[in-house]
C-alpha cells in the first residue's frame, strides 16, 4: 500500500487542520497506545500522532514501531508530530477525515 505523491499532498493538506489524537510518551509503546491508534485509524483513517520524546533518533525509532504495529503508512513527519494513514473500506463517512474533507482544497 504505497501512496502517490498527489495522495500524500492531499492528505497533508487535510492533516494540517487536525489535532493529535494519540500521544506517545517516554514510557514507550504500550498495548493501550497501540489499541488507541488502531481504533483511531479505523475510525478516522488519517490521524496525527504526537511523539513526546526529546531525542530525534528515539522519535524515528518509535515512529517506525508505530507504523509497523498499526499497519498504516507514514504520510508526513515534522518535529514531534507525525501524520499516519490507513485505509478503511467500511469507514464511517461521518468519522473519516478523508471522507469529511473530500472537497477540501479542490479535492473530489
Amino acid at each position: 500500500m504505497s501512496l502517490s505523491q498527489a495522495q500524500k499532498k492531499a492528505f497533508r493538506s487535510i492533516g494540517h487542520h487536525l489535532d493529535p489524537v494519540v500521544t506517545v510518551s517516554e514510557n514507550g509503546l504500550s498495548e493501550g497506545v497501540i489499541a488507541e491508534l488502531d481504533r483511531a485509524l479505523s475510525d478516522h483513517e488519517l490521524v496525527k500522532v504526537k511523539l513526546a520524546l526529546a531525542e530525534r533518533d528515539d522519535r524515528t525509532a518509535m515512529l517506525d514501531e508505530l507504523v509497523a504495529a498499526s499497519g498504516g503508512e507514514l504520510v508526513q513527519s515534522i518535529g514531534k508530530v507525525a501524520l499516519l494513514y490507513r485505509h478503511n473500506p467500511r469507514g464511517n463517512p461521518k468519522l473519516s477525515n478523508i471522507k469529511r474533507f473530500e472537497a477540501h482544497h479542490g479535492r473530489r
